[in-house]
């Protein structure tokens, strides 16, 4: 069998954890480590997994993982060919890669995923798990050059047929599974891998740390007849920190990168929810979406984000920020720099976000946006966009600095900003001049 490059396994031999990291080749069954200790590959078609997209493997698949787990860990490996499939739990120590020509495809019964007490919209509810879960493991790895296929355009007909009889249904009315879901793990690593046509959201990862997702790509089509995919976004870091997102191409319907945590008048003190903070995105290209960057819509403490040598090529916003009503939020430190425009999207999208709010009879909390700093922007976009709050937010210590675009539309919808500084700004070839604020 061809040599494949993957990467670490945690071994558990007599109570002695022994970690082997990039593992660079396997013959036959086995892989060597630069330690020079084997790792074992199980191949999910030695387990039954039978390609051609029709036959639900999930059964087989998980075999192949507890087959791994039982021997203290391996690297259970999806060779070339379509395997549908419902979802699947990986263990402790047992490592997925997908062969080049691999695809694990999501089956479009959402039986075929099971309901349970789950991470989603920033607070637990029972809901469907994802096609590919990991939970309350360390050094998860997730690679290869195959593809995970959600398969989700039946699970997009579901919701849009709710939403024509019900204009007000909520999101999570429809239940629609997740791609990849990370849950409070550590050492994590996504890489080389493609995730395409998502039923929900694509990656969530929840309260990981130490965190890199490298040379991913994250697609979801503008319309498939007409039909857009709902809730699609690309990477949701919800309650995370220390995550690296780097080389990564992220095109959706709605949030490429989200920044995600707590909602509602009670949030801030929701010990489910720790700061998302010490975030970097970097050298990645988005295509459409709501926000190469977006913090929100549950988020209450945001913080140490740095977003650098980026491109986008599509509708995607540079930045939005969601400001909602009934949820006590502070953004801070947020640096976007080294950022090249070639679509048609706005750079900035920082407003009220009143979808779904639920005060719960409290007065309206606080919000703040403070260190937020745009620089080395150039190219040719939309529009330049929103910058305001809601009555009571604060919003200071803003810096665009030198930003040089050509743009469709070059006004600001401009709100009570202290401390707005705009350094070597030109657009359109004209130095930029700030409007005129709206009275206190």
């Amino acid at each position: 069998m061809a040599s494949r490059p993957f990467r670490r396994i945690l071994l558990q031999l007599s109570g002695l954890s022994l970690v082997v990291f990039h593992v660079m080749s396997m013959q036959g069954c086995a892989g060597v480590g630069f330690r020079g200790l084997k790792m074992k590959h199980f191949v999910i078609s030695d387990f039954g997994a039978v390609a051609g997209g029709k036959t639900v493997n999930t059964f087989a698949i998980q075999q192949a993982i507890e087959a791994a787990g039982a021997e203290g860990g391996g690297v259970v490996e999806i060779p070339a060919g379509v395997f549908r499939s419902g979802a699947i739990f990986l263990q402790r120590g047992v490592e997925l890669y997908l062969d080049e020509g691999a695809v694990l495809l999501g089956s479009d019964r959402i039986e075929d995923y099971p309901k349970r007490e789950t991470r989603v919209e920033g607070h637990f509810e029972p809901w469907r798990m994802a096609l590919v879960n990991a939970q309350q493991m360390d050094r998860v790895r997730i690679g290869g050059k195959g593809r995970l296929d959600g398969n989700g355009v039946t699970f997009w007909e579901a919701f849009w047929r709710r939403r024509k009889e019900n204009p007000r249904c909520t999101n999570l009315e429809v239940e629609r599974p997740r791609l990849l879901f990370v849950d409070r793990c550590q050492d994590v690593r996504v890489e080389g891998i493609a995730l395409q046509d998502s039923g929900f959201w694509n990656l969530h990862l929840y309260r990981c740390s130490d965190v890199v997702i490298e040379g991913v790509r994250i697609t979801i089509p503008s319309a498939v007849n007409g039909l857009r995919g709902p809730s699609t976004d690309g990477i949701d870091v919800d309650s995370s920190q220390n995550v690296t997102i780097r080389k990564c191409y992220i095109s959706t319907n709605d949030d490429n990168i989200a920044l995600k945590g707590s909602k509602g008048p009670f949030a801030d003190k929701d010990a489910d929810s720790p700061p998302v903070e010490n975030i970097v995105i970097e050298d990645c290209e988005c295509g459409d979406g709501n926000g190469l960057l977006t913090c929100g819509s549950e988020a209450t403490f945001i913080r140490n984000v740095t977003v650098r040598n980026c491109t986008i090529s599509g509708r995607a916003t540079l930045l939005t920020l969601k400001l909602r009503p009934d949820t006590p939020q502070h953004y801070e430190h947020i640096t976007l720099d080294g950022i090249k425009l070639a679509g048609s999207g706005r750079l900035l999208n920082v407003a009220p976000w009143t979808q779904f709010f639920d005060l719960q009879g409290q007065p309206p909390p606080a919000r703040t946006v403070s260190d937020v700093t745009i620089r080395n922007v150039t190219g040719e976009f939309r529009a330049l966009g929103s910058l305001r709050g809601s009555k009571g937010d604060t919003l200071r210590d803003i810096t665009l600095e030198n930003i040089n675009v050509k743009l469709d539309d070059e006004k600001l919808a401009l709100g009570q900003v202290q401390n707005l500084v705009v350094k070597n700004v030109v657009v359109n070839k004209r130095p930029y001049v700030l409007p005129s604020p709206p009275a206190p």
